[in-house]
């Protein structure tokens, strides 16, 4: 069943979602050469249990750390290590989210260690401008598709063909981390459940360099790119509101990320 929060509801879940952006900032402000997945993810559970809240990834059917810590060919659900260190020109993704008083929050950044070459950086960039595309399409009335497909036209209409991966993808969000609908990052408009005021969604584009085509390592958790392409993965958890999209994860609400599509967001 699809969950429909009240504007109360909405307000905790805004509370959670700054707890998870908080754990992102300190995070992407540890990132550098040397540094393990294992002292990132200290980082984030340390920055989430000292607000008041408790990592929703730790302990998830198994799961053994608060982030999930994926690096260049690696797409998602990387576990992390404290032997395993960072480089100059790594990519990685940090995904984390944070429980607050009940209510889930949800979000993802791929960057890089370094400088980041014109080839990487281009990567980054239309798989977060392809998010905000679908987050701008988080609007009362709409239907769930018109989300995927303002992420599939963005990725489409850039020179390189970027590879969309199949089968992940976003999901509502509310009292348990993962719940329906499922969001594809690729489809027709104007299909799929209407789009109603109090319906939070996660919306997560991940996006190769090459082939889109995955591998479940044998930890049972890391998604790799079948044919070693480096990969970027964003994340935001957004409420549909009467007045538009709330992103509950961005600091500001989105406003930045939603002004390019001229919406006006709540910060």
């Amino acid at each position: 069943m699809i969950q429909i929060k009240t504007p109360h509801e909405i307000e905790l879940m805004r509370a959670s979602g700054l707890i998870t952006a908080g754990a992102h900032a300190a995070v992407r402000a540890a990132i550098r050469p040397g540094v393990s997945t294992g002292e990132l993810d200290a980082i984030a559970e340390d920055h989430i249990r000292s607000h008041g809240a408790v990592p929703n990834f730790l302990g998830y059917h198994g799961f053994t750390g608060t982030i999930c810590a994926s690096i260049n060919d690696e797409i998602v659900h990387g576990i992390p290590d404290p032997d395993r260190r960072l480089a100059d020109g790594d990519n990685i993704s940090i995904d984390c989210g944070a429980i607050l008083q009940g209510w889930h929050s949800d979000a993802a950044v791929t960057m890089t260690v370094g400088e980041p070459s014109l080839e990487d950086a281009a990567l980054l960039e239309i798989t977060e401008r392809s998010m905000w595309a679908g987050l701008a399409k988080a609007i009362a009335g709409g239907r769930l598709t018109d989300i995927s497909h303002a992420v599939e036209q963005t990725i489409r209409a850039e020179s390189h063909p970027y590879g969309i991966v199949d089968h992940y993808g976003g999901h509502g969000i509310g009292t348990e981390m993962h719940q329906d609908p499922h969001v594809l990052n690729y489809g027709r408009p104007g299909r799929g459940p209407k789009l109603v005021p109090g319906l939070v969604l996660a919306i997560e584009p991940m996006v190769t360099m090459g082939d889109p085509a995955t591998v479940e390592l044998e930890d049972g958790w890391t998604v790799v790119t079948k044919d070693g392409s480096r990969a970027a993965h964003f994340e935001h958890s957004v409420a549909i509101t009467p007045e538009g999209p709330w992103v509950l994860t961005a600091e500001d609400g989105g406003v930045a990320g939603l002004a390019p599509f001229g919406i006006t967001a709540r910060a």
